[in-house]
């Protein structure tokens, strides 16, 4: 029988650290070809959108397909499927906003934890949503940090971002009035902002001190969150997936402009199985589109501990049909 697992019971098996842990291993998986990721499929309807992906974890006999529709106006809701790939057998219906959010900041915590700093960090966010605030709580999870900054269109949203943030977290941010404000000068800097916009929202010039750049908010061609400047700049620029060359509107113009050449491009596969060193200093640049890998290592988790929880909701298995 497959199990419903819903938002709260993800939040209440899940952290920062044992998400970090969790795509440190399947990232392992895919450096030794054990994996299959999908690029996404995309569609637009009126008044919204469909994404879907789907990988395969042969080490761990786990399959996983990501649904995500997105309705103007309204906001967007998300869904994983997990199934055996052994079997065939659905395992689990898993609420994906949580999983969402937990697996893009954990994504950037596993190449934090690969540019140490020897005294605590200040952070600079543009983003004050969901994704901005899981950035902020792995990024804590990973280094002291001594201050954050933070930075929404909206007043009232980055308000209450930096209350909310600084009592869960026990440090001080503060809300500013401008991207710019909340980046320059900062150790770590985030771009989680929802912006749909060909021009950046993030400029090099503001990056004076930054050793860590992740960017995870932009998933699509036509939109840009980091100016290609900020590619040509960077040491290293670490990617969570191949296709985001062909997803993130920042890294198809920096190929474009001819700034971003294979000898400075790497997966986080790559840097995780010790194939590629990240280097001791200058700019590193994470950019985050997500993968239903990443969906499936949290997925399998919260499945491995919830399924023979009493109280979980059972749902019949699908008919098979050879």
């Amino acid at each position: 029988m497959a199990v419903f697992i819903d938002h709260h019971a993800v939040g209440r098996v899940l952290s920062w650290d044992a998400c970090i842990d969790l795509l440190e291993d399947i990232s392992r998986h895919e450096a030794l070809g054990e994996t299959f990721v999908s690029p996404k499929f995309n569609s637009e309807f009126r008044r919204g959108s469909m994404r879907i992906l789907f990988a395969a974890d042969y080490a761990s006999g786990y399959g996983a397909t990501k649904a995500y529709h997105t309705i103007d106006g309204i906001g967007t809701r998300y869904l994983v499927l997990l199934i055996d790939i052994r079997s065939g057998s659905l395992l689990a219906v898993v609420d994906g906003r949580r999983i969402t959010d937990f697996r893009t900041g954990a994504a950037s915590g596993v190449v934090a934890r690969r540019v140490p700093f020897k005294r605590p960090v200040s952070v600079g966010i543009v983003g004050s949503g969901h994704q901005a605030r899981a950035q902020l709580g792995t990024l804590a999870a990973v280094y002291p940090i001594k201050h954050a900054s933070v930075f929404s269109p909206t007043p009232a949203n980055r308000t209450s971002f930096a209350r909310d943030m600084s009592e869960l977290l026990g440090i001080v941010v503060d809300p500013v009035v401008s991207a710019e404000h909340a980046v320059r000068g900062h150790d770590v800097v985030v771009a989680a902002s929802k912006s749909r916009s060909p021009e950046p929202v993030l400029r090099r010039e503001w990056l004076d001190d930054c050793r860590l750049l992740c960017a995870v908010g932009n998933t699509r061609p036509q939109f840009v969150e980091i100016d290609p400047r900020s590619c040509a700049d960077a040491r290293l620029v670490i990617v969570d997936s191949v296709y985001a060359f062909e997803e993130a509107g920042e890294l198809i113009q920096a190929v474009a402009a001819g700034v971003l050449p294979d000898a400075k491009r790497s997966t986080l596969a790559a840097i995780v199985a010790g194939g590629c060193a990240i280097p001791s200093e200058g700019l590193i640049v994470f950019k985050s589109v997500g993968t239903a890998l990443q969906d499936l290592a949290l997925a399998g988790r919260c499945y491995d501990l919830l399924r023979e929880e009493p109280g979980m909701s059972a749902m019949p298995d699908l008919h098979c049909s050879g």
